[in-house]
């Protein structure tokens, strides 16, 4: 029975080009995240800067202040949501065995977003000793707070006698991003203009806000759900040949998607707190690897993450210096250029069923 779950649904050739994959992808992620850390409105080279570390001379304090207190918690908060968002892509098309599921579609990044407006609008309304407490964390966690929510509900919804529905699942995930929607239009609706412009700008996403406390705080839960997702890969393939065949060769069906589920709350939740709105990193990053490797998810989960990651710290660099000494929102980036490459495979796709 191990063997059939081995080798479905791609050949072990395609798997092991698939890994192979894992070495390049790898790379390319420290060359982008070393050029990331030289780009900005303020020029500092890190090189430099950590050859004389290495060299155990002290740094400028500009140096040092740009470099350890700015570019490298940015850096780590960009790589790990990244790499949560297409993990997290990838999870959902593989459970919905739909290519175009979207950690979006469960109502997760709805609910994150819901909570992180009602914090913004409503923050002020706290009590002094909550608002205290909360500090500047207050979005961060009203977000996250939000998506666990909206799984819970979502779980509850779909899940009948111990068995999960996933076409309930999504249905209701789409009927609860509606609510959550119209929920954020009224907290829009009450906001004042202080209020809209941040709310503009957090919907957008943006890396602008990433130190070591709030990396502190989102951290844990991304690699707790990423380490947790690596793990499904061979019941995602057995999941790919339909529920019925995959429970015959004895993978606990129930559980894996209840695991699944989990991963996209945690690692999607906590992106979305500490990011912001961040488009099409979820969607695109397994069409390319697909196409590069093939659908197994055994290599398709961990080559997610290290492309999700690269490409977010890419369009981060991007829109840290189109408009330097200003900054775009990275939601607009990675629009722009995902955009373009999801109607390129729709496209690709469109042709090859018409042959």
């Amino acid at each position: 029975m191990a063997s059939l779950i081995d080798v479905a649904p791609a050949p072990r050739s395609r798997l092991a080009r698939a890994r192979r994959l894992h070495l390049w992808l790898a790379l390319l992620m420290v060359v982008i995240g070393a050029l990331s850390l030289g780009a900005g409105a303020t020029g500092v080279d890190p090189l430099a800067a950590l050859w004389r570390l290495a060299r155990g001379l002290p740094l400028e304090r500009t140096e040092a202040v740009v470099l350890l207190d700015i570019r490298l918690p940015r850096l780590a908060m960009g790589l790990l949501v990244g790499a949560a968002l297409a993990v997290s892509g990838a999870l959902m098309q593989g459970l919905f065995r739909n290519p175009l599921a979207d950690p979006g579609i469960v109502g997760v990044s709805a609910g994150a977003g819901l909570g992180a407006i009602s914090a913004i609008v409503l923050g002020g309304a706290l009590p002094a000793g909550l608002a205290v407490l909360a500090g500047p964390h207050l979005v961060a966690l009203a977000a996250f707070a939000g998506a666990l929510a909206s799984t819970w509900a979502l779980y509850r919804i779909a899940t009948r006698q111990g068995r999960t529905s996933v076409s309930t699942m999504l249905l209701a995930g789409i009927a609860l991003g509606a609510l959550t929607g119209a929920l954020s239009g009224v907290m829009v609706y009450l906001a004042d203009d202080n209020q809209l412009r941040d709310l503009t700008f957090w919907g957008l996403g943006s890396l602008s806000g990433a130190s070591w406390s709030r990396l502190a705080a989102s951290a844990p839960i991304i690699f707790v759900a990423l380490a947790a997702a690596s793990t499904l890969g061979r019941a995602l393939n057995a999941l790919s040949l339909g529920e019925a065949t995959a429970a015959h060769i004895g993978i606990p069906v129930q559980s894996a998607k209840r695991r699944a589920i989990l991963c996209v709350a945690g690692a999607t939740g906590a992106a979305v707190a500490v990011s912001g709105g961040i488009g099409f990193i979820g969607i695109v990053v397994p069409h390319l690897l697909r196409l590069a490797s093939g659908p197994d998810h055994r290599a398709l989960l961990i080559n997610a993450g290290l492309l999700g990651a690269t490409l977010l710290v890419a369009a981060d660099m991007v829109a840290r210096s189109i408009v330097s000494p200003s900054e775009l929102p990275i939601g607009i980036v990675t629009a722009v250029l995902g955009a373009p490459v999801f109607l390129w495979i729709l496209l690709k796709r469109h042709g090859a069923d018409a042959c």
